[in-house]
């Protein structure tokens, strides 16, 4: 104990200059959006190699679930095609063909559930397009929105974070709200802001409205558990039973709406 008192006393003013310079950067960070920025892509890219290395071996030991997963999700699609009454072999590719929504695979490597803001790591990045406010997505249903990105790594907005803001609506109907989260089950999130006399029963299914550039329409959401009225009674406050498993994910999707720049520069120039 003597020791450290007296290699504190030896060092008191470089202990000091180390104090205040990094009260100092952490100012500077949390007053300059631009430091902020780089900040935390600097973090994102530190810690997804980690969580990377940490993850590979942990998706080891987990490949015969994933497999699985993938099987039955590729029995899915089977059956759509099946059922679509297409002849796949006479589909051909065309280049002209304009896409307005683009998928890329990613695989997460980090995610929380058990928080009041959730995020997850995924394990794409600028390198591979990916930006702010894409979507993202599992085989099952909605996931979140890609908040910050770095040159390999991203981190998105969980849905189960009482932050987050996404439209949906009852899939045998257009009435349409808002998915938030009250913070308590994963298993669990809220449909509210839904007009009184949307016709909501136990079982129905919820999708994505495809109200906003970031989520297409119909992606799976869950099922109604129950609904109630809010304070004024004028919208319904409904819990979802999510599709998606969120303690227990892997493999998504990144959407990327093509027309985004359209969409927004349209709605600029209608607000000035």
């Amino acid at each position: 104990m003597q020791q450290i008192i007296n290699f504190i006393i030896r060092n008191k003013n470089f202990l000091l200059f180390l104090l205040l310079f990094g009260i100092a950067l952490v100012f500077t960070i949390q007053s300059h959006s631009y430091h902020k920025s780089k900040f935390i892509n600097s973090a994102n890219f530190l810690s997804g190699g980690v969580y990377n290395s940490v993850n590979n071996i942990s998706s080891y030991f987990d490949l015969k679930s994933q497999n699985k997963i993938l099987a039955e999700e590729n029995n899915r699609l089977n059956q759509l095609l099946a059922n679509s009454r297409i002849d796949t072999n006479t589909i051909k590719t065309d280049s002209t063909l304009k896409l307005n929504y683009k998928y890329t695979s990613a695989r997460i490597i980090r995610n929380s559930y058990n928080l009041s803001n959730n995020f997850l790591l995924i394990n794409k990045g600028k390198n591979d397009s990916i930006k702010q406010d894409f979507g993202v997505r599992s085989s099952l249903g909605i996931i979140g929105i890609v908040d910050h990105v770095s040159r390999n790594y991203a981190t998105v907005i969980s849905i189960l974070n009482t932050k987050s803001r996404i439209s949906a609506q009852l899939k045998k109907t257009n009435h349409f709200g808002s998915l938030t989260w009250n913070g308590k089950s994963p298993n669990i999130i809220q449909l509210t802001d839904v007009e009184k006399i949307a016709p909501v029963t136990q079982g129905d299914t919820i999708i994505t409205s495809g109200r906003s550039s970031i989520f297409p329409k119909g992606i799976p959401v869950g099922t109604v558990i129950n609904s109630k009225l809010d304070a004024t009674e004028n919208f319904h406050v409904i819990n979802v039973k999510l599709f998606n498993d969120m303690t227990n994910l892997e493999h998504v999707y990144i959407i990327e709406n093509t027309d985004t720049g359209e969409i927004k520069n349209l709605l600029e120039s209608t607000n000035e």
